[in-house]
């Protein structure tokens, strides 16, 4: 049975996917200490759990029912402490992990104890099959962003990125519900993920050219925020 590691834990109304980035504005008491956590390297590897809330859960997280049981850690790149003490810091998803445990009482913020959950190998796949899926998806991404985004706003992943890594960088950029997001999360097979990213993907851009409708751009999203 392998040993479960320690992980700091930033639940929120939110899915972080590996390969991701996460700007976050850090302005909950708990979560500046988190952030001087990472910074000064108490916490090491500059590493954090990120795991989304169930819709009912309260603002106050006390049991594991109120989290989802699949996160996926991050890795704090950059940190602004603004002149008040707050933080504007900018992660990037890792590794997805299995929420075990939590413990509200060691730190001012919570501490999961965590597995990590990795890709399940899936071999013998002909590689004509495998490359008519990596394609079908793409071709999906291509067909939603041409409808939501302008040129300038967005890009494909490049031609070498890994099937495994493929589903992740496609869906990235995209506007999905945070349901349609957890399920790309805990999907380990990467066919299957990959499948499944084509799947919602294709949707999104039908229902953007039947409302013509487009979401904001990206570039209301940058800015830093948080729901601490």
């Amino acid at each position: 049975m392998p040993v479960a590691d320690s992980l700091p834990l930033f639940p929120l109304q939110a899915v972080l996917l590996p390969g991701a980035n996460l700007p976050l504005h850090i302005f909950e008491p708990r979560y500046r200490q988190l952030t001087v956590d990472l910074v000064t390297g108490t916490v090491p590897d500059r590493r954090f759990g990120v795991i989304a809330m169930r819709p009912s859960s309260g603002h106050e997280i006390t049991d594991l029912s109120q989290l989802q049981e699949i996160g996926c850690s991050a890795a704090l790149r950059q940190a602004k402490r603004l002149p008040d003490g707050r933080f504007d810091i900018i992660s990037t998803g890792e590794l997805r992990f299995r929420l075990l445990d939590i413990d509200a009482s060691s730190a001012p913020y919570l501490i999961g104890s965590v597995e990590w959950v990795p890709d399940v190998p899936q071999q013998g796949a002909p590689a004509a099959s495998v490359a008519e899926l990596a394609e079908a998806a793409r071709s999906a991404h291509r067909r939603y962003c041409e409808a939501a985004w302008q040129p300038e706003d967005w890009s494909e992943p490049p031609v070498d990125t890994d099937v495994c890594e493929l589903a992740h960088a496609l869906a990235a950029d995209c506007l999905l519900t945070m349901t349609d997001k957890q399920r790309i999360l805990e999907e380990a097979r990467p066919l299957h993920r990959l499948r499944l990213v084509g799947e919602l993907l294709s949707r999104e851009a039908g229902l953007l050219s039947t409302l013509r409708a487009v979401p904001a751009p990206p570039s209301e999203f940058s800015s830093p925020y948080s729901l601490n």
